[in-house]
């Protein structure tokens, strides 16, 4: 069972960054939230190559450590490892790929859970904390079928490591997150574009 950790009860999940951009205007809005009090970000970026993840990386790694906040890595293993990040983020095909834990404990790890396999394989292999999703309907993924509150409940009762409860989420999600058993909300939207970043 992961140990006891220090966590927000936000974690922020970045937008892509757009392709035709560059990452000064990406990084600056990584700035404004951060400023507003975000302390746990996860960089996703999908359709970067690897280079220009690893760079953008590196200027977000930068911004957090200003800030005193921690950043996951929405990458393979061997990135967070060679970049000094705080941790990795496994998505759900990561997670269920990985025999056993992929970083030491010195490392922060997340996974993506959307069934009870992969909650309790996240338990298995020693995540830090998981996020369980989609709970509600979202922007994001609009295809994806929602858990809702009740499953949710089920599913993060699993966990032996804190939940975040993500998709559809915001501020005014949080209290009812927490009484379906999650230790705060992960969100995207909310977070990033209308600051909504107050909880610690």
């Amino acid at each position: 069972m992961a140990q006891p950790i220090d966590l927000p009860q936000t974690y922020l999940v970045t937008p892509e960054p757009p392709a035709d951009r560059p990452f000064a205007e990406f990084v600056g809005r990584l700035e404004r939230a951060l400023e507003s009090g975000i302390r746990l970000v996860q960089l996703r970026a999908k359709t970067l190559t690897a280079l220009q993840y690893a760079q953008l990386a590196e200027q977000a790694l930068a911004c957090c450590r200003r800030h005193e906040a921690r950043l996951l890595l929405n990458a393979p293993a061997d990135m967070a490892r060679s970049l000094q990040a705080d941790g990795v983020h496994l998505t759900s095909t990561r997670l269920m790929a990985c025999g056993s834990r992929p970083l030491p404990a010195e490392f922060l790890m997340s996974a993506a859970c959307h069934d009870e396999a992969q909650v309790l394989h996240a338990n298995r292999i020693g995540a830090d904390f998981v996020t369980i999703s989609p709970v509600l309907p979202t922007a994001t993924h609009t295809t994806a079928e929602p858990l809702g509150w009740l499953r949710f409940r089920e599913l993060a009762a699993l966990g032996n490591a804190p939940v975040y409860a993500l998709g559809g989420m915001s501020l005014a999600t949080l209290e009812q997150a927490r009484e379906a058993g999650a230790h705060g909300i992960a969100a995207i939207r909310a977070l990033w574009e209308r600051g909504e970043c107050g909880a610690k």
